[in-house]
């Protein structure tokens, strides 16, 4: 069984800074690529930063040269860094994890993993 953790939300002011976290637990055999993803209220959830395992990045526009995604390999974890915050930038962040690992049939697969969730409010 694998297992997304998030940490690192909370309370910003505008132009701050918040950290998140995101370790994957459990039967892994390995994880391909990696992501962060947000939803604010009565939007759709979008991708806000995503890391190949090879380490190319990809941003969308919105959080470019703000934000910061980045992983730790040995430790099964990505981060999402951000900077410059503003109050659009309040939401419930999501990570997602494509990873490899045993099925219930004793094989190895490639699944989609999402964490719970963890909120960002920007606001003074």
């Amino acid at each position: 069984q694998v297992q997304l953790v998030e940490s690192g939300g909370g309370l910003a002011q505008p132009g701050g800074s918040l950290r998140l976290s995101c370790a994957a637990s459990g039967s892994i055999f390995s994880i391909n690529d990696m992501g962060w993803y947000r939803q604010a209220p009565g939007k759709e959830r979008e991708l806000v930063a995503a890391i190949t395992s090879g380490g190319s990045t990809n941003y969308a526009d919105p959080v470019k040269g703000r934000f910061t995604i980045s992983r730790d390999s040995a430790k099964n974890t990505v981060y999402l860094r951000m900077n410059s915050l503003k109050p659009e930038d309040t939401a419930v962040y999501y990570c997602n994890a494509r990873i490899m690992t045993r099925n219930r049939f004793g094989r190895w697969a490639e699944y989609d993993y999402w964490g719970q969730g963890t909120q960002v409010t920007v606001s003074s």
